[in-house]
């Protein structure tokens, strides 16, 4: 007798919700997303090898767990790694939502009379807000055009270890006893800040139109940002913002249930509390 005919594939998980990606599977490459006629991507529960998995430090750390857990539950993504920052969040969201239910309790504190209470989020009424920046819209400056793009998950997460590299250096400038030492230490790592926040700018940067040719290649793009004008890297930057901010999870809007005080509050996926 083989796997394939196990008498207990009819009792295997099934999908407990269908999602729909912001960015409506725009942008990706063959072989990223495979996208049903429907559009609405089959979300599968969690099993108990993925809740191991987001409970593996390491696994968490380096974004594998996010990425595994990704291709169990959604089959029609294909490379996690690429999925990019519009959709990521609604695919979590689906998750959580196919996995632990609709309501995930979140803990609060009511900014006017501070009594901590627990409200119950629905989940889908989250999701539905998610929407995708307009990445189609360009940014013209003087002569030159901007295409923006989102970050992948795999960028994004190379800017998070690099951030977090970045931050426990900082942390440890105060552990060093020479003045110029120290000093000296302090330059590399702002050095190291700006750079890596050009970077991260270049990689949200599809191409760049001249008067005469497109421009893509992003060693190209990254030594414009390093010699153009300060107004000009200040708009890019101020524009991608904008667009990235257009796709974050809205704040939940809450009532204290003590004082009746209405407040919202940033919603922020943790991906290590959220599947617990």
């Amino acid at each position: 007798m083989t796997i394939q005919n196990n008498p207990l594939k009819q009792f295997f998980r099934r999908p407990a919700v269908h999602i729909k990606l912001p960015s409506g599977g725009k942008l990706y490459a063959t072989g990223i997303v495979e996208i049903p006629e429907s559009g609405e991507l089959p979300v599968y529960p969690m099993t108990a090898i993925d809740d191991i998995t987001v409970k593996t430090p390491d696994a968490l750390f380096n974004g594998a767990a996010v990425t595994e857990v990704i291709k169990s539950c959604i089959p029609a993504i294909k490379n996690p790694w690429l999925i990019n920052s519009m959709d990521l969040d609604a695919i979590l969201v689906g998750i959580r939502i196919a996995t632990n239910g609709n309501v995930l309790e979140l803990e609060s504190i009511c900014p006017k009379c501070n009594d901590v209470a627990t409200h119950g989020v629905a989940l889908s009424e989250l999701l539905a807000t998610i929407t995708s920046g307009d990445y189609d819209a360009p940014l013209t400056i003087g002569d030159l055009t901007f295409k923006f793009k989102p970050l992948t998950y795999t960028e994004m997460n190379k800017a998070a270890l690099g951030q977090f590299e970045l931050q426990r250096t900082l942390a440890s400038l105060n552990e060093i006893a020479d003045p110029e030492e120290q000093q000296k230490k302090s330059k590399e790592a702002l050095a190291s800040i700006t750079e890596t926040t050009m970077e991260v700018l270049t990689c949200t940067i599809a191409s760049i139109a001249t008067p005469t040719e497109t421009v893509d290649q992003s060693d190209f793009i990254l030594d414009f940002l390093h010699q153009c004008d300060k107004n000009t890297y200040t708009k890019l930057r101020e524009y991608n913002t904008t667009l990235r901010e257009q796709s974050e999870i809205k704040p939940i809007q809450l009532k204290c249930v003590h004082c009746t005080y209405e407040y919202s509050q940033p919603f922020t996926l943790n991906t290590s509390d959220f599947f617990a």
